[in-house]
């Protein structure tokens, strides 16, 4: 468990990670932030072209994966954003989300975009965490 002194990056080996310049997220203390997750797989292709229920499941997915490296779970998320293209898609992306994050309750955004960097993206999760909350 990293100590209040010590910056953990986590990467997930997206394309875009060293031509920005982030991570898919930083832990410092009990503290984690996870970058705005598309819903793209380990190998970069995207999930669920035009179904924006499914695109936000893997959004899901793929904070859980970095949260629990970051030695997190989905438990100690305070807050979460979400960046979607189209807000008439509003209840199906909101599904997911109530399914990954009813017991716990965060605090939320939903913000409509002009676009996400792939223009087949509907949707854009990013997360906060305090371990131990």
């Amino acid at each position: 468990m990293p100590d209040d002194q010590t910056r953990t990056h986590i990467r997930s080996g997206a394309r875009w990670e060293p031509v920005v310049g982030y991570s898919r997220a930083v832990r410092v203390g009990p503290y984690i932030a996870v970058s705005g997750t598309a819903a793209v797989d380990a190998a970069g292709k995207l999930v669920g072209e035009g179904d924006p229920y499914l695109q936000a499941q893997q959004c899901v997915r793929v904070i859980q994966d970095a949260l629990e490296k970051a030695g997190g779970s989905m438990r100690d998320v305070v807050r979460t954003r979400m960046f979607v293209t189209d807000m008439t898609q509003w209840e199906e992306i909101s599904r997911a989300h109530q399914e990954a994050f009813g017991d716990v309750m965060p605090a939320t955004s939903m913000v409509q975009v002009t676009r996400l960097i792939d223009p087949a993206m509907l949707v854009e999760i990013e997360a906060d965490a305090i371990v131990g909350a």
